[in-house]
């Protein structure tokens, strides 16, 4: 079948499911498939039959909502492509920036001891681990289902030569967790539960998405306000916070750390669509 009109019918069937991107991801679907990059669609005329037949199964998956990521078992972040799957929630474009704070925060730290709560697919710490070399990170996931994909993206990174992250299974909000670390740490930072109880979600990430990585109680922060008692206790005096949170929590997120009184220079910074994207602090002196 010609490629153009394959892709043109596939754009158009999830058009009509309301997949936000239809056309990018037939093409993405398809180069998945064709084992090429979707540049690479540009050079090719017929598809092979048997071709045909699994990306037209594949389209009808994304239709019926099921993340193109669990499609293509990938996901790029930053410099990384992670792999991603049922059980594990899908890193987004927009925490890259929270990342590009970190590395930020810790430039001129040759060996920084960093913490990644709620690490998920690890796209947070493994990303600090491979840009900054030195780095010293901990990755710490409570979802058994998601920590098998922590693990598998840690040891992938460590053999390609990247700086292994020490995966930790446990609960950011446990007074225990990480005593060994208390009052050393350089850097915390989360991409924690943060979607209020009851909110309305896209397709993808209610039937997808793990609920333990999603719901964060009535007003969305409850699992935050132990993230924050978890960070005070980890990090050293001057250590750098840094916390993902929902377009409307702008406000709350900040508001919430500063009345925690562990805390300095709290800001709020925009993703680059201009929204509230993630909240940063130092932890006071004492």
């Amino acid at each position: 079948m010609n490629t153009r009109s394959l892709l043109a019918d596939a754009a158009r069937r999830l058009a009509d499911a309301g997949v936000e991107s239809p056309r990018v991801d037939a093409e993405l679907l398809l180069a998945h498939v064709l084992g090429v990059s979707r540049a690479g669609l540009l050079t090719l005329g017929e598809v092979p039959d048997d071709a045909v037949a699994r990306f037209e199964g594949l389209a009808g998956q994304r239709a019926d909502r099921v993340p193109l990521q669990h499609l293509t078992g990938r996901a790029p972040f930053r410099s990384l492509e992670l792999a991603v799957g049922p059980g594990v929630f899908v890193p987004r474009p927009e925490t890259e920036q929270l990342v590009e704070w970190a590395l930020a925060r810790l430039a001129g730290l040759a060996e920084p001891v960093v913490v990644d709560l709620g690490s998920g697919s690890g796209a947070i710490a493994l990303s600090i681990a491979h840009e900054h070399p030195g780095a010293r990170v901990t990755a710490v996931e409570r979802d058994p289902g998601a920590i098998e994909w922590t693990r598998h993206n840690a040891a992938s990174r460590a053999a390609a030569g990247d700086t292994p992250v020490d995966v930790l299974s446990g609960d950011m909000t446990d007074p225990g967790l990480l005593r060994e670390l208390d009052g050393t740490v350089d850097l915390v930072v989360s991409n924690p539960p943060y979607v209020p109880d009851g909110a309305t979600v896209p397709r993808e990430v209610a039937d997808h998405d793990p609920p333990l990585a999603l719901w964060g109680g009535p007003d969305g922060l409850d699992v935050v306000r132990g993230l924050l008692r978890t960070a005070a206790r980890l990090l050293r005096p001057g250590g750098g916070l840094g916390i993902e949170h929902a377009d409307q929590q702008g406000g709350a997120l900040p508001a919430l750390v500063r009345a925690s009184g562990s805390w300095t220079g709290v800001e709020d910074h925009p993703d680059l669509a201009g929204r509230p994207r993630y909240t940063t602090a130092h932890r006071t002196g004492g």
